[in-house]
């Protein structure tokens, strides 16, 4: 395989995963990002511990999606991350692409 298959096949795993984090994304209210990877969860629970000075996190996940091109299966049942790096949480807005609900009037 040469580098250009290897960039082409890379190029087209992103794609890939950009088009099921679309299909996806909407099922979930949280993002948290580590150092390491990506997730969207509807729950979560973070943990700061504190060891001889030493800071740590502790990220516990259940039903999430994992951006990494690389696994063969991206939901996990359960995710238990520790890190000394930061992690991010952020809550998802509701999309305004959104379609207006049955009762709502159009023009009146």
């Amino acid at each position: 395989m040469s580098a250009e298959d290897l960039e082409k096949y890379e190029t087209e795993m992103e794609l890939k995963l950009y088009r099921e984090y679309r299909d996806v994304v909407g099922l979930f209210k949280y993002v948290i990002e580590t150092e390491r990877r990506f997730y969207l969860t509807n729950d979560y629970e973070l943990q700061v511990h504190s060891v001889q000075g030493e800071v740590f996190f502790e990220v516990s996940m259940a039903d999430a999606w994992v951006w990494d091109m690389y696994r063969p299966a991206r939901f996990v049942r359960k995710v238990r991350v520790l890190t000394f790096k930061d992690v991010n949480i952020e809550e998802l807005a509701k999309s305004d692409l959104e379609l207006p609900s049955d009762d709502a009037s159009f023009g009146n």
